[in-house]
Formats: C-alpha cells, sequence, structure tokens
C-alpha cells in the first residue's frame, strides 16, 4: 500500500462518516433512546449478524455487559453469534438461515431489543430474526450500508451507512454502536438507568 493510498482510504472513512452525521443523527439518537427506555425497563438488547458482523455483535454486547467507559453495573446484552452448540446444532438439524430465528423465538421477550448487522441489508438469517422479533413485540434496529436492502422496511429503525465497500459499513457500525454505548452511559450518570439491577426486569 502506498502512503497515496492509505491517505485515501483514511479520508474516505472520514467522508463517509461525516455524511452519516449529516443524513442519520436524527435517526441514530432515536435508537439510543429506544435502547436507553429497553434497558431502563430491564429488558435485553441482543446484537447479530454475520463474519464481521459478528465480531461487531460480539463487540458491542461485551461493551454493555462489561462497561464502555463509565463504572456501572453490568446491563442485559447478548450477541447470538457465540455459543458453537446452538448454532451448529441450529445450522444441522434446522437450516444456517435459522441461527438466529431460533435464539430470538427462545430469548426474546416483548420489549427487548433486536439489532441485525448486515452490511447489504439482505442476510437470509438476519432478515429472518429481525422478522420474528417484531412479530413477538421486540423493538428491531437494522445497521446496513446504503439503500438497506430488505432490512430497511423489515426493521423499526434502519441506520443506512451511506457507502457500498464492506470495509467502509462496518467502521461506521462499530462507530454507530459506540455511539450506543455513550448514550446508554450517559443516561447511568443521569439516572435514567438505575444503578441497581431488578426495576422492572421481565424475566424477574
Amino acid at each position: 500500500m502506498t502512503p497515496e493510498t492509505l491517505s485515501e482510504v483514511l479520508r474516505e472513512s472520514a467522508r463517509i462518516k461525516t455524511q452519516l452525521a449529516d443524513e442519520q443523527a436524527g435517526a441514530i439518537l432515536e435508537v439510543i433512546e429506544a435502547v436507553i427506555a429497553a434497558l431502563a425497563r430491564g429488558n435485553t438488547v441482543f446484537f447479530f449478524g454475520n463474519g464481521g458482523s459478528a465480531a461487531d455483535a460480539q463487540h458491542l454486547a461485551a461493551e454493555l455487559i462489561g462497561r464502555f467507559t463509565l463504572e456501572r453495573r453490568p446491563l442485559p446484552a447478548l450477541a447470538l453469534t457465540t455459543d458453537t452448540s446452538i448454532l451448529t446444532s441450529i445450522g444441522n438439524d434446522y437450516g444456517f438461515d435459522q441461527i438466529f430465528l431460533r435464539q430470538i423465538q427462545g430469548l426474546g421477550r416483548p420489549g427487548d431489543v433486536a439489532v441485525g448487522l448486515s452490511t447489504s441489508g439482505n442476510s437470509p438469517n438476519v432478515l429472518k430474526a429481525v422478522e420474528a422479533a417484531r412479530a413477538n413485540g421486540l423493538i428491531t434496529v437494522a445497521m446496513t450500508g446504503e439503500g438497506g436492502g430488505r432490512l430497511a422496511d423489515r426493521a423499526h429503525f434502519c441506520l443506512r451507512v451511506p457507502a457500498t465497500d464492506t470495509a467502509r459499513i462496518q467502521e461506521s457500525h462499530i462507530t454507530i454502536g459506540h455511539l450506543v454505548c455513550q448514550g446508554v452511559d450517559e443516561a447511568v450518570a443521569e439516572g435514567r438507568i438505575p444503578q441497581e439491577a431488578g426495576n422492572g426486569n421481565p424475566r424477574a
């Protein structure tokens, strides 16, 4: 890679994030508020996706159940991409397109948040899980690339990164995820999310 290419990639990534701020800031704030409200009720946030998006799902769940920047209690969050026995048994017995769907059906409760990550917006297993989540009373969020794909009209919220290159889209997905985590931390500091668990937890 030449210095010129490196500079071009960095500038393109920055340009995409600037355009994202111009076009999607309001939608991102709506998602942040939806996640805050769910966590304040004691609901859970589920993340899922394939490949690099699976890694992003795990990263963001870890920020909530561990911590982002604020020292606070663990918040209920789960990546549906990590249990190899669940993933392989569902994939083997029902098909790969069912691996997130059946976990949402088994674990999701009304008021939870389901966040599906797909750079194309067309990943079949993400689509099925988002559809099932919405049908079962979960709040659904899609994080996609430009256009949103088929997820655009399946989820309550669709955050579209204005790019078609997978790497650039994923860079913005993790930025959006970090904004959500920052908003959650601020809500905890303000007392909007209780520091003590068990307040209105639907699983209690």
